[in-house]
């Protein structure tokens, strides 16, 4: 454990939602942080339907919009950076705190790595084996439009391949990181709803799921044990189970019907 003083955190564990809601969700509780009325907040979802996600400055033409809704697959864009992700067999999580806390102090590079502590402890937890999340990444300029085709600095990778891939915000004086750890499935479901149509091959050969990466099956609730065990452990957390505020609640229902779920946010026209 690192040399933190403890603090108490609200775990939201969230019934699943769609892309629109859980990015609402997300952006409700950091403004909630940000005006003082909640503690930071470690939150455990997943997708329903399974939906592709786009970093904020992404291309809407990436996306093979005929193929998608023939997958019914949703769409939504992040609020956060990075590149395409299809969300489904997975366990998403969502790390909310002010930025003067000395877990997340410093640049975005030393934020990922003190959070990334809680993310390969839970990793550890679940017994997956070969974990490495303490180096820069290389080869940056061949990222695609696969989130999981290329590490960024000091994320997960098990047996070299991206485990779990994270992307970060700062607003109003707060964090928001969120990130997805695969649990099962194919990894390579993403490349039949991008236009470029990445090799499938390619995105096993570089990215893998807990269940691949330890040789068992894993559930929902058993990744979310770990994960909860895994950031208190390392970060020296009390979390406090705890449902959203209903300022929180009305808030992201607002967000997602005049932001996230929006044609003009989807397309970034």
């Amino acid at each position: 454990m690192t040399d933190y003083r403890t603090a108490t955190w609200r775990l939201i564990r969230s019934r699943p939602r769609d892309g629109a809601m859980n990015m609402a969700i997300d952006e409700a509780i950091l403004r909630a942080v940000a005006r003082g009325e909640v503690s930071p907040a470690l939150r455990l979802y997943s997708w329903e339907p399974p939906c592709l996600s786009l970093g904020r400055g992404q291309p809407v033409d990436d996306v093979a919009r005929a193929a998608l809704e023939a997958a019914g697959y949703d769409l939504v864009r992040r609020p956060t950076g990075g590149r395409a992700i299809l969300h489904i067999d997975e366990l998403t999580y969502s790390v909310i705190v002010p930025h003067g806390d000395p877990r997340v102090t410093g640049s975005v590079v030393e934020s990922y790595r003190g959070l990334g502590s809680g993310l390969m402890r839970a990793m550890e937890l679940l017994g997956v084996p070969n974990l490495v999340a303490d180096q820069r990444a290389e080869n940056r300029r061949d990222e695609g439009p696969v989130c999981f085709e290329v590490p960024s600095d000091y994320e997960i990778t098990a047996g070299g391949r991206k485990l779990v891939g994270s992307a970060q915000m700062r607003a109003r004086g707060v964090v928001l990181q969120h990130g997805t750890v695969p649990l099962h499935g194919d990894i390579a479901r993403i490349c039949s709803v991008l236009i470029q149509h990445p090799d499938p091959a390619g995105v096993r050969a570089r990215a893998t799921t807990v269940e691949r990466a330890r040789g068992l099956p894993v559930s929902w609730e058993d990744a979310a044990e770990a994960m909860a065990q895994g950031f208190s452990e390392m970060l020296n957390l009390q979390l406090a189970p705890a449902d959203l505020t209903a300022g929180e609640r009305a808030a992201a229902r607002e967000l997602r019907d005049e932001k996230y779920a929006t044609r003009e946010w989807t397309t970034g026209i």
